[in-house]
């Protein structure tokens, strides 16, 4: 099974891009689900479609999935709610009240990533495509799973200890309830989804596509999201430029935007080297429907097999006593290196990973580390 995830800076096309690729795979008769992290819902508009909260075929081998937040949130997180509603209520606020506040923010982009999860487990889908909200959203929610695994697996066996002790003296004095075994084991089931998700998409048939127009503000942001896609483990394998204007016939107006946009994509052309670039023409009229999303998609692709497996090496990569991290574009200013424990920990800008080592290296010191040409090296003592 092959998963494409598609992200970029708000506006340049990403749902398109996402849509027509999804389109041209059930044209080459591979079974197709195109889903959205994106809480706009733009991926049925963009379709032409009106669908429901489960998988609908749109098109021969096409299907649509729009989720359903408030069904899969009581699927998902049903105890968590229940908890939180029962200790609002002690505290005095409103059924209405407590029902607003323990909707979680972010919770539809979450519950979108466990639900492409069920999704990939049931074996139907030859492809899935992901239609991601903008950068900043999307790198924040991949990074979660990761982040969540570090807290939960420090923090949730001591709470149930400490809930065990100190839970009566809470209700007596406090008069809240505190959480009990299903709560515990519902955030325990959330804990393992989203590794769960977190394995599928950075497994050997996932991969992200990066969308962007030639204009140097979202050229700058798509080369900070590889950077930092690759600082979570997540292969980029390919970079879609969109809207790019023809140079045929082009009038006195058009010629400078021809001019500023080929500069553009020559600068882009080194920044995510060896990655290919696909284009997609400025089109005249909005791509609208899966007919004229396939000629998008075909357009885009040529002759290029779009599902193939990726053929590049995961970022973070250890062979014998060295630890390698691609970070590319990104400079020796903004990476910082840490060791705390048995961890590594990797800034790039205002992002962190904190890097659980593998046993082989844990007990070890770090003896050296150089970034060079975008490549992290870190070597620990034999």
């Amino acid at each position: 099974m092959r998963v494409l995830l598609f992200t970029g800076k708000g506006g340049v096309g990403k749902t398109t891009a996402a849509a027509a690729t999804a389109t041209l795979a059930a044209r080459r008769g591979l079974k197709t689900l195109v889903v959205s992290t994106d809480t706009a819902h733009s991926l049925a508009d963009a379709l032409g479609v009106e669908v429901g909260d489960e998988p609908v075929e749109i098109a021969p081998a096409l299907h649509l999935h729009q989720v359903d937040t408030q069904r899969s949130l009581e699927r998902h997180w049903g105890e968590l709610q229940d908890y939180l509603r029962n200790v609002l209520g002690e505290l005095g606020l409103d059924e209405i009240t407590s029902e607003e506040i323990t909707v979680l923010p972010g919770a539809e982009e979450v519950i979108a990533l466990l639900e492409l999860r069920e999704q990939a487990q049931t074996g139907r889908w030859d492809v899935i495509v992901v239609d991601c909200a903008p950068t900043a959203e999307t790198l924040r929610l991949l990074a979660l799973p990761e982040a969540l695994d570090w807290h939960v697996s420090k923090l949730l066996p001591v709470g149930r200890r400490i809930l065990k002790i100190v839970g009566p003296f809470v209700k007596s004095m406090a008069r809240v309830s505190t959480p009990g075994d299903d709560v515990m084991s519902a955030t325990e089931r959330f804990h393992r989804g989203m590794l769960e998700v977190r394995e599928l998409l950075t497994g050997p048939g996932a991969s992200v596509r990066l969308v962007f127009t030639p204009e140097s503000v979202v050229l700058a942001e798509a080369r900070r999201t590889l950077t930092l896609l690759n600082l979570y483990g997540y292969r980029v394998d390919a970079v879609i430029a969109n809207r790019v204007f023809p140079s045929e016939g082009a009038d006195a107006w058009r010629a400078r935007w021809v001019e500023a946009q080929s500069r553009f994509l020559g600068e882009a052309e080194q920044s995510f080297a060896p990655l290919p670039i696909h284009t997609v023409p400025y089109l005249a009229a909005e791509p609208v429907g899966v007919e004229a999303l396939a000629e998008v998609g075909q357009a885009l692709y040529g002759d290029a097999d779009p599902f193939a497996a990726p053929t590049m090496e995961p970022p973070l990569r250890v062979e014998g006593t060295t630890l390698t991290l691609d970070l590319p574009g990104a400079r020796k200013g903004d990476v910082d290196l840490a060791r705390k424990g048995e961890e590594l920990i990797v800034t790039a800008g205002p992002y962190r990973r904190i890097i659980a080592l593998p046993a082989a290296l844990s007990r070890r010191k770090v003896a050296s580390a150089a970034l060079d040409d975008g490549v992290l090296e870190v070597r620990f003592e034999a």
